[in-house]
């Protein structure tokens, strides 16, 4: 069975030797995480490089999305270490305290807007909620809280306020500047973290192609706001990651599990592509195998429609990266075996509107092709909007996108159910275009002589948005012509 849910794994120290890259190229990722968090412009630009290199030599299409930082809200660094905080203790957060003057009173936080964002009674989360603060009261810049989750707090820990409402903006100047270095480096997507709405986004995208990318930007959804904003956000983003650590520090972890559901729902009505990160197999940084916990969560994402599940430290830091790209998708594939049971929304609805015609027939086709019994599609595009249109549509039928351009076919990797083959329509009759189309399909194992293959293309070859017809045909019978 030909797996349709794609693996995002993160690069990192564990998979910088090209054996290491080769190794999770052939355990079948499809897109690979360049976080921009960590490590220099030199380091990212040598990893993308080996990447390619390894996908070349193994003969697949690996996609790139380079992970901006963001403004992650951190307190500064402790004079002597680590400090232990006791329950009931008081505590103080001051943006104007030396960098590295922390003690056992207080800290220093880098980012000065913080005692303006939150008023008594607030509750502020550091260490991904490990150590937990009330806010009693703001006296100029510093912010006097007592400690109500006890814990050890060290150097450069991240703050969330419970609830959201940090005034923020998505962009930093490191951002911008990273930005530059994926317009570089040729991106497939760009993930954009802690955005608020739609303009965060819009922002980023024209950056990005004002330095000369194409890639897609991706919602990284860890805020209380974007929850709230769901729709707006994902009307102007390429894709949505449901990035389950900070946003579970924002909403509480009993929320979590159905603000992922609704995210997957709506991402799918809306036509977005949806990935499913943080610690889906984390118990895999220092294990060989999954825990049973691990493998229903990478199901249950695969059942409700995700289109990628991520994998972060697994990959970036852990023991076993190529083991854990290979369970995973063992995970995946065993999770679509029982996909007709659980299938997700159709975009398909019972009165649809279509807003441009390669849409319609991007859509159309599946439902055609689910109920001929189709074994494969061959869907010939330019932009790979007709992949992306098909994938939104459940079903268990392989998608084939076909086309000459090598930045559709790495972008095509983040789509669910759709498998990028490098085919040129150009300069050949209809027919004949069709036949090698299914020649192609039948040379990969995909048809038989008895399958039926539905084909999707355009009358003018190579014109972006240009597909507007379908043709059904037995596999056997075309190749004979």
């Amino acid at each position: 069975m030909t797996r349709q849910t794609k693996i995002v794994a993160t690069l990192g120290p564990a998979t910088t030797l090209p054996a290491d890259m080769r190794a999770i190229v052939d355990a079948g990722v499809d897109l690979v995480r360049m976080n921009l968090s960590h490590g220099d412009h030199d380091e990212h630009r040598a990893r993308a490089e080996a990447l390619r290199q390894a996908a070349r030599d193994a003969g697949r299409v690996v996609g790139v999305l380079c992970d901006l930082q963001g403004p992650k809200i951190r307190i500064e660094r402790f004079a002597n270490g680590p400090v232990e905080l006791a329950e009931g203790n008081a505590f103080f957060l001051d943006p104007a305290l030396e960098g590295d003057a922390g003690s056992a009173e207080g800290v220093g936080v880098a980012y000065a807007g913080l005692p303006a964002d939150v008023e008594p009674g607030d509750t502020l989360l550091l260490a991904d909620g490990l150590v937990q603060l009330r806010v009693e009261r703001i006296d100029g810049t510093r912010i006097h809280t007592t400690v109500t989750t006890a814990g050890v707090l060290s150097d450069r820990k991240g703050i969330n306020r419970l609830g959201g409402g940090l005034s923020v903006r998505a962009l930093t100047d490191k951002d911008r500047r990273d930005i530059t270095l994926a317009a570089e480096l040729e991106a497939d997507y760009v993930a954009v973290s802690f955005p608020r709405d739609g303009a965060d986004l819009d922002e980023a995208r024209d950056l990005l192609q004002a330095a000369g990318g194409h890639g897609g930007i991706v919602a990284k959804i860890e805020r209380h706001e974007a929850v709230d904003a769901l729709a707006e956000i994902m009307d102007s983003a390429d894709a949505v990651m449901i990035a389950r650590g900070d946003l579970a520090v924002e909403i509480g972890d009993a929320e979590l599990p159905g603000v992922q559901k609704r995210i997957m729902r709506m991402a799918r009505e809306r036509d977005c592509v949806v990935i499913t990160a943080t610690q889906m197999m984390q118990s895999m940084v220092d294990s060989p195998m999954p825990t049973r916990a691990e493998v229903l969560d990478v199901a249950n994402a695969v059942l409700d429609g995700t289109d990628a599940v991520m994998l972060s430290e697994e990959t970036a830091v852990g023991h076993y990266p190529a083991e854990t790209v290979a369970a995973m998708a063992r995970v995946c594939v065993g999770a679509e075996t029982y996909a007709d049971e659980s299938r997700p929304v159709s975009s398909l609805r019972r009165e649809p509107h279509f807003d441009r015609i390669d849409e319609a027939i991007a859509k159309t086709a599946i439902a055609a092709a689910n109920s001929l019994g189709v074994k494969a599609i061959a869907a010939m595009t330019e932009s790979g909007a007709t992949a992306m249109w098909m994938s939104r549509i459940g079903t268990d039928i392989p998608i084939y996108a076909l086309s000459e351009q090598p930045r559709t076919r790495t972008r095509v990797t983040l789509y669910r159910g759709v498998h990028p083959i490098s085919f040129d329509p150009t300069m050949r009759e209809h027919d004949a275009v069709n036949r090698e189309a299914v020649e192609e399909l039948k040379g990969r194992g995909a048809v038989g002589d008895d399958d039926l293959v539905l084909i999707t293309k355009g009358d003018l070859a190579g014109v972006r948005g240009g597909t507007n017809a379908m043709k059904v045909v037995k596999a056997g019978e075309i190749l004979r012509r």
